[in-house]
């Protein structure tokens, strides 16, 4: 069965933007758009305590959610599958389960407390902890994607160049998955991929007052560039009209990735997929991507 991309619709403009975004990504990949409304999500702009209380009506709306969202990608991507579907349940199982057949899954966020961060909600976040496909996030006052000119009706969309694809890396569990989304998203775009990787010197030298020797951590980002570019060598042989470049530092990696982030088409992360008394889990580092990256997110489940 030929796997789709999902948008999760929820009424929002910024779930209609994600949508947007996933049509583009389903045009460039040669496969289906499928649109996804949970119905028993709550309405965006209404007081449910009103008119709005009414099944029927509630019904009315939920329909005509996913009917228009539909309407309105068909008159601007007349060429591309569009299904959708208005499915009853909780807004997470639903697209969870839509989300484990598909290729990826694209959601929007409403931007909550941006300044203390938290931009995704319990939704977003509960999904990007469970799936075992990719999910992409786009944030409220984003880009929706840079390297993507804005679509006009009647004419085919195409990424402008402008924009590189960023792979934060983890080179003690890098996940060959997380690398091939970047680099394959690299390509579709036809955009520069930049690696990010940050290091740190053996524990050792991390505690006052002792300090890494000048000489000792000029051998140690050597080494640290020499692994990062074998990893990346079958893939730059895979990809080879993708054109690569490192940013490797010594410190944390999640400032960096913000940093990386700004005027990114897209930030592509890796969350390690494992089972936990506790539940499933995002990671510090994807945490921090997903608040506080100004591009749109793809978090790429891996082993």
């Amino acid at each position: 069965m030929m796997r789709t991309v999902v948008a999760g619709l929820d009424g929002s403009p910024e779930s209609l933007s994600a949508a947007d975004w996933a049509a583009r990504e389903a045009e460039s990949r040669g496969l289906p758009l499928r649109l996804v409304h949970a119905w028993e999500w709550q309405p965006y702009d209404y007081d449910t305590r009103g008119s709005l209380a009414d099944a029927d009506l509630t019904r009315q709306w939920a329909e005509r959610i996913p009917r228009e969202a539909s309407a309105a990608l068909r008159r601007r991507y007349p060429g591309l599958p569009i299904t959708a579907d208005r499915i009853a349940g909780r807004a997470a199982p639903t697209l969870l389960s839509a989300a484990a057949e598909a290729e990826l899954l694209v959601l929007g966020s409403r931007g909550l407390g941006t300044l203390a961060g938290f931009a995704f909600g319990s939704v977003s976040l509960a999904v990007v902890a469970a799936a075992t496909r990719p999910v992409v996030l786009l944030r409220a006052g984003g880009p929706a994607g840079a390297g993507q000119r804005p679509h006009e009706e009647g004419e085919p969309s195409k990424p402008t160049g402008d924009g590189a694809v960023v792979l934060g890396l983890d080179l003690e569990r890098p996940g060959d998955a997380v690398i091939a989304f970047a680099f394959d998203a690299a390509a579709r775009r036809s955009v520069p991929l930049r690696v990010v990787h940050s290091w740190s010197p053996p524990a050792i030298y991390g505690y006052a007052p002792v300090e890494v020797p000048a000489d000792l951590g000029l051998d140690l980002a050597a080494n640290v560039a020499q692994t990062l570019a074998q990893r990346l060598l079958p893939w730059r042989e895979k990809f080879p009209d993708v054109r690569v470049t490192t940013d490797i530092r010594l410190g944390g990696t999640a400032p960096l990735l913000i940093e990386a982030s700004s005027g990114a088409s897209l930030l592509v992360v890796g969350r390690r997929t494992r089972g936990s008394a506790l539940g499933s889990h995002i990671g510090p580092l994807t945490h921090a991507a997903l608040h506080h990256s100004s591009a749109p997110v793809a978090v790429v489940p891996h082993a």
